[in-house]
């Protein structure tokens, strides 16, 4: 189990974005990041198709007299039977940047998230799996002196080493001397954004969109760092499809990140999406009585057990929404379980 020292960050410096990061620990990282999407990236010696990811992933249809009454029809992709250990939108964010990294010669990922981050979870796993280092930036320095919850044993099970960080200097991690003390600490290192949310992690997602052409008039996903939103609404069908993303923290920062993600991997904003940001339930990992029943019934009527951090939330959203009367009769809903 790898636990690192809590890292301090130095007092002041301008603001800056994660290329910054990128570029302090591997100057080539941050053109990497802003590959544009007719930039295919190749993967020399890579083994990610050994990795047997299974794509397309499912699509479900469920029975629930809820939507029914509606008119409406749901149907679950089921991303999170993509791969057991890199679930999800974690594959399709992490591909393209696994690829670049192999490409630029690094042997070292390093990343941020918090305490119960699936993107750390999937990070660790990937390096396991094809022979990466990996160093994970943990926000929350008392973390350090608590036992590891799941998602960060499993993390630090699969190598990842962990730094903790105090949140004022977490905020700060684009600011060119954190930057630089980061770059002291760990060497040279590629940087995967928080949340794995980057222009290549677009490009990924946008993979997500085109499955679902043809297959659902609208498709809902939960948004932490909006890269699987930036990315879906990409790839699906001009003119005929939309996206709804419901994001699961405070703060209404969404709109404005998933456009600049839009903007660095295709050029401009592109797709038919929108944002709901009624559902967060209280912020990032947090739960109300009403969701936690909401997903209990959800599970019992479909045997499926959401999360509370990201699919629940999206899934209590859109049959909100259609109680609302916000979908016509015969709409084909589809959920994306994230994983």
């Amino acid at each position: 189990m790898h636990r690192g020292r809590p890292f301090s960050g130095a007092s002041s410096a301008a603001r800056g974005t994660c290329e910054a990061i990128a570029a302090v620990c591997d100057p080539r990282a941050a053109d990497l990041t802003r590959a544009g999407d007719n930039d295919e990236v190749t993967a020399t010696g890579l083994p990610l198709d050994a990795l047997r990811p299974r794509l397309p992933s499912p699509l479900v249809a469920i029975e629930d007299a809820r939507l029914a009454r509606h008119g409406v029809r749901l149907l679950l992709k089921r991303d999170d039977l993509i791969h057991p250990d890199l679930p999800g939108n974690k594959w399709r964010k992490l591909r393209l940047n696994l690829q670049a990294a192999a490409d630029a010669g690094h042997d070292t990922l390093l990343t941020f998230g918090g305490a119960y981050s699936n993107h750390l979870r999937a990070t660790a796993a990937a390096g396991r799996l094809l022979g990466f280092t990996t160093i994970g930036v943990v926000r929350g320095d008392e973390l350090a002196r608590r036992p590891l919850n799941d998602s960060l044993a499993r993390a630090a099970a699969d190598g990842m080493r962990l730094a903790f960080v105090d949140r004022t200097t977490y905020r700060r991690k684009a600011e060119p001397d954190v930057a630089e003390e980061l770059r002291e600490r760990f060497g040279r290192c590629y940087v995967v954004p928080e949340g794995g949310s980057n222009a290549l992690a677009a490009q990924g997602c946008a993979e997500l969109g085109r499955e679902l052409r043809g297959e659902a008039d609208v498709v809902a996903v939960a948004c932490g760092t909006g890269g699987t939103l930036a990315g879906l609404a990409a790839g699906l069908a001009p003119g005929g499809q939309r996206a709804i993303g419901f994001p699961v923290l405070k703060g209404g920062f969404l709109g404005a990140a998933v456009q600049r993600l839009q903007e660095d991997a295709f050029g401009g904003r592109t797709g038919d999406w929108t944002l709901d940001e009624r559902f967060h339930h209280g912020g990032y990992a947090r739960t109300t009585p009403g969701l936690d029943a909401f997903a209990a019934d959800f599970a019992v009527r479909h045997g499926l057990v959401p999360d509370r951090v990201y699919v629940a939330k999206m899934l209590h959203g859109l049959f909100t929404l259609a109680d609302e009367g916000a979908f016509s009769p015969g709409t084909r809903l589809a959920a994306v379980v994230t994983g």
